[in-house]
């Protein structure tokens, strides 16, 4: 659908006409929350995930308009046409098949007549092979000792995802493996990786599906020379993960193993493909990146499957398109409260900003309307002391705060002032939230929150593979539908190109490589 279709719909601008009502002092949220069974109306649960909108700014109302705009422009259907191998990302005449990586059906998935299905399983099994050998030492480094370090060597979506599993993650790293990332061309970042590494129980996992990103072809070959200054052979030392057929698939330049990715599979969708399985079940051990796959999995079929008010990821994209188009909101925190989330909003940041920061709709029309959000975030109770004097009297911006019911490490039971560190941490969770929504009078100006600032709150069990699965499936889901909506292509990025070196011209670039600028 045109944008310019989009903004003439009925339904669009019921919700326009609907903002300017639920702008007003009665609508304010410190009513809307105290209103009659407000959480149960305003909560979902499903796909192992409690979602709690009952602190955003919407009544019935909204949401019924916003229901309606979904059924209008069928986003579901767009969704679940998606998941089966429809052309979505139409600029680059491809599929976007990031679901495929993690499902367990036994049907057939055809692709152009072929069941994409046995390649995905193949590279599984590979995995899996791979990283049980590297753990019973059967593949060893050129010197003969095992593997105690694991170098990722990508930038952008071939490490964001993985780093934000493997941080969440990282107590069941009981394998003997330490994992780093070498994602920054800035030759510091290499440095201090070297610092901390014994170069002969490195491997180093190259990721890059074209293999001819600067900043990581050049992060390979510092590496490999390395390698070789430290009498390595890098042959027993590398793995690539890249496309069929690219440089880094190349027979003449042998590597302990190559696995492949697909074009159907973009890269800051990727983690659940090879992009994440290789470098996740070395760390991890593969069965339970199997268990987070299938935690993916059941949050994909969710997002198919739930009825349209039901369906939690299409809930919270509607709430980000109100928030964004009506409400006026360019920005999006996303604060965690348990340290071991710490790096799901840059993966976040990524996935939103460069899937939805598009100035035109996927058939070329230019946006009418804004569309992709600033995002950004940072644990809490650490963001409270770091941004929330903004969030409470500054510039308002909606939040995701999200909650873990059982630590990892529970048992730590000391107390302070009566309660443990995990009551102290869902005390701020639980105030926040209400803090923001309410406000509070006060006659020293300096002193006044005027509050109506909107928040959600997703609550998971526990940090489990299979709730990092969920968890990540649900953004997933929620930024495909959000662009759906604007009629925008979230699987390209071609705005990622300008000043990167190899399109770059020439005299363009520094002349003066001893600069000192």
């Amino acid at each position: 659908m045109a944008n310019q279709q989009l903004t003439n719909l009925p339904e669009w601008n019921s919700l326009c006409e609907h903002a300017e009502t639920m702008k007003s002092e009665d609508m304010h949220l410190k009513h809307l929350i105290v209103e009659k069974e407000r959480l149960q109306n305003f909560s979902l649960k499903g796909g192992g995930i409690f979602f709690d909108f009952s602190r955003q700014r919407v009544n019935e109302k909204t949401m019924a308009l916003l229901f309606q705009l979904a059924e209008t422009l069928g986003v579901t259907s767009r969704f679940r046409d998606m998941t089966l191998g429809a052309e979505v990302n139409v600029t680059e005449k491809r599929a976007a098949l990031h679901t495929a990586a993690r499902r367990f059906s036994n049907s057939p998935l055809l692709l152009d007549g072929k069941d994409i299905m046995n390649d995905i399983n193949s590279v599984r099994d590979q995995i899996r092979i791979f990283s049980r050998k590297i753990h019973h030492g059967e593949i060893k480094g050129s010197t003969g000792k095992p593997f105690k370090h694991v170098v990722v060597i990508g930038i952008g979506g071939s490490y964001l995802g993985t780093e934000f599993v493997a941080n969440a993650l990282a107590p069941m790293a009981d394998k003997g493996i330490t994992l780093h990332f070498l994602s920054n061309v800035d030759i510091d970042n290499f440095g201090s990786i070297i610092s901390s590494i014994d170069p002969e129980t490195t491997l180093w996992i190259v990721i890059s599906k074209s293999y001819t990103t600067p900043e990581t072809c050049a992060n390979e070959n510092q590496a490999v020379e390395y390698m070789k200054a430290n009498g390595l052979d890098p042959s027993h030392h590398l793995v690539t993960v890249t496309s069929k057929g690219s440089p880094g698939d190349d027979p003449t330049k042998p590597v302990l193993a190559t696995f492949h990715m697909f074009d159907y599979i973009g890269g800051r969708y990727s983690v659940t493909s090879a992009v994440g399985g290789v470098p996740l079940s070395i760390f991890l051990g593969y069965d339970r990146f199997e268990r987070f796959l299938k935690g993916a999995y059941e949050m994909d079929q969710h997002a198919v499957e739930a009825p349209l008010r039901e369906n939690l990821p299409l809930t919270a994209t509607l709430i980000s398109i109100w928030n964004n188009n009506f409400l006026g909101y360019s920005n999006q925190a996303i604060i965690p409260y348990a340290s071991a989330l710490s790096k799901l909003a840059p993966h976040i940041q990524q996935l939103s900003m460069e899937s939805n920061g598009k100035s035109v709709t996927k058939d070329g029309e230019f946006l009418e309307i804004t569309t992709g959000v600033i995002v950004f975030g940072e644990p809490g109770t650490n963001a409270q002391h770091s941004f929330f004097q903004l969030a409470h009297q500054g510039r308002p911006f909606p939040i995701d705060f999200i909650g873990v019911l059982r630590p990892t490490y529970g048992e730590y039971r000391a107390k302070t002032k009566g309660v443990t560190n995990h009551q102290e941490l869902w005390a701020n969770l639980i105030s926040q939230p209400m803090a923001l929504a309410m406000g509070k009078e006060d006659e020293d100006a300096a002193r006044f929150f005027p509050g109506n600032r909107p928040s959600s709150t997703i609550l998971l069990e526990d940090l489990s593979p299979e709730n990092i699965g969920r968890l990540l499936a649900f953004y997933e889901a929620k930024t495909v539908f959000e662009a759906f909506i604007w009629d925008i292509n979230p699987f390209d990025q071609f705005g990622v190109e300008p000043g990167s070196e190899k399109r770059w011209p020439q005299k363009m670039r520094m002349r003066n490589t001893n600069s000192t600028v």
